[in-house]
């Protein structure tokens, strides 16, 4: 086997060292990128103006996913160094040998293992909060539609009473004098009247005059 000596194990102790070392510096600023983005999603809601926390937070999901990618490809070669350490000590003879070898792969396995559930947590509770945080800009959206959909209906019927009194006004001004003018009306009413009356007394004496001519005639 071409691991089968020291110097190889140490080289595969040295790359699992190196990567666990990088791990463990990207999870701490990946940790601190999801604290960060929580704490400008809760600056936003007291802000009247989201166009700032729009862009960081769309460079911050953009830094999520390529560090993200840069973990998992991390942890991807940490587990492939661990598979190669334990084929060395899984060895015939090896583990006899060195029985501290079991010891020292166990303990690598165990900072994978702790890395890898510390990704995984990090990565479930960013995303949890970008889509609690997505699904209120959501409702605050609908929110404020709602608000300036209500803002522009009030303006409509504050326009429509306006018009509404406006030509209630003009019919009055267009209403005939006497609407008006109760003196006149009255006036006019007794005008009515003696016209009426007048032409009833007419009416009386032509046909009495009728009578007359008529009775004389046949005499």
């Amino acid at each position: 086997m071409a691991g089968g000596n020291s110097n190889y194990w140490e080289d595969l102790r040295k790359q699992a060292r190196q990567l666990e070392n990088e791990l463990d510096l990207k999870l701490v600023s990946f940790s601190k990128l999801c604290t960060s983005y929580s704490s400008s999603r809760d600056g936003r809601h007291g802000d009247s103006s989201d166009t700032t926390p729009l862009l960081n937070n769309s460079t911050q999901d953009r830094m999520f996913e390529t560090m993200a990618v840069e973990i998992e490809q991390l942890l991807t070669k940490l587990t492939g160094v661990n598979d190669k350490m334990a084929e060395y000590a899984s060895t015939p003879g090896v583990t006899s040998l060195n029985a501290a070898l079991m010891h020292t792969l166990q303990r690598h396995r165990d900072i994978l293992q702790d890395y890898t559930h510390e990704f995984h947590k990090t990565k479930t509770n960013f995303l949890a909060i970008r889509e609690r945080e997505d699904l209120l800009g959501s409702v605050r959206k609908d929110i404020e539609t709602y608000k300036s959909g209500s803002g522009v209906n009030n303006r409509r019927t504050e326009l429509f009473l306006k018009e509404h009194e406006h030509l209630r006004k003009s019919s009055l001004n267009l209403s005939p004098p006497a609407d008006r003018f109760p003196a006149i009306n009255n006036l006019i009413q007794r005008i009515n009247l003696r016209k009426r009356r007048d032409s009833l007394i007419l009416g009386g004496v032509i046909g009495v005059c009728t009578i007359l001519l008529l009775l004389y005639a046949f005499h």
